[in-house]
């Protein structure tokens, strides 16, 4: 009897740390995600507003490295990398960072003492990128075909970081034609046609375009206003919602 009953202690111990665990876990998966830009600044809040009575609030990087600090007696900065580049605003709780690294790219935890002496936390996590570079479209090739031209196209950069979107006349290409290159066939019966590379990260985005006339005749001056004006409006309404 003793045995059956310290099993089913045991079994309910085992169950209670795996449900702790799976806790922890999704947890884990709904920390928010900022991103920034290096050599930019960035803002670490949190997304609701502070609890009444604060007493004191802590930030850090990773449990391990310890930014600053507020009570209601004085303000403190920490000697480690990030002194003389962030501030902390005590009346909503935000974290300051300029000159952002790509070294900075980390969990963030701000540790609010409340008036009951009790302690709660918030976390985020830091995304740091660097600007994209303008890509060059290199023609990898060109082949008449019967019913036009084929072209093979790439704009592909060294950056695991980035997504790629290619456009034409009518506007971006079906999803499984995204990608670093382009395959595609300019029809006979088309005028001149002009092919845009779009790449991006969440911080920033660059494009460069090339334009062909039939049979396979590279006209990469010709004219793109209306790829420019389209970019110029849905680019920037992209990297906001990214960014928000």
């Amino acid at each position: 009897m003793c045995s059956r009953g310290w099993d089913r202690s045991l079994a309910l111990e085992l169950l209670l740390l795996h449900l702790l665990v799976l806790a922890a876990s999704i947890q884990g998966d709904s920390v928010p995600v900022i991103n920034a830009v290096s050599g930019g600044s960035v803002t670490l809040n949190i997304s609701q507003s502070l609890p009444e009575n604060v007493q004191g609030i802590t930030w850090f990087c990773t449990y391990d490295l310890k930014i600053a600090d507020w009570d209601v007696r004085r303000l403190r900065y920490y000697e480690n990398k990030f002194k003389g580049r962030v501030r902390l605003d005590s009346q909503s709780g935000a974290l300051y960072i300029s000159k952002v690294e790509k070294e900075d790219a980390n969990i963030y935890i701000m540790r609010v003492l409340k008036e009951t002496l009790f302690e709660q936390e918030w976390k985020v996590r830091l995304q740091v990128f660097d600007p994209v570079p303008k890509p060059d479209i290199k023609i990898e090739k060109t082949e008449k075909a019967e019913d036009g031209c084929y072209l093979k196209l790439s704009c592909v950069i060294p950056d695991e970081s980035v997504s790629y979107t290619w456009y034409w006349d009518k506007g971006p290409f079906p999803k499984e034609f995204q990608g670093g290159v382009l395959e595609t066939t300019l029809k006979s019966q088309d005028s001149s046609r002009c092919y845009t590379c779009q790449v991006s990260n969440p911080v920033s985005s660059e494009n460069d375009t090339v334009c062909f006339s039939p049979p396979c005749t590279l006209a990469r001056s010709f004219a793109v206003e209306w790829i420019a004006s389209w970019l110029v409006i849905v680019v920037p309404t992209i990297l906001g919602l990214l960014l928000t």
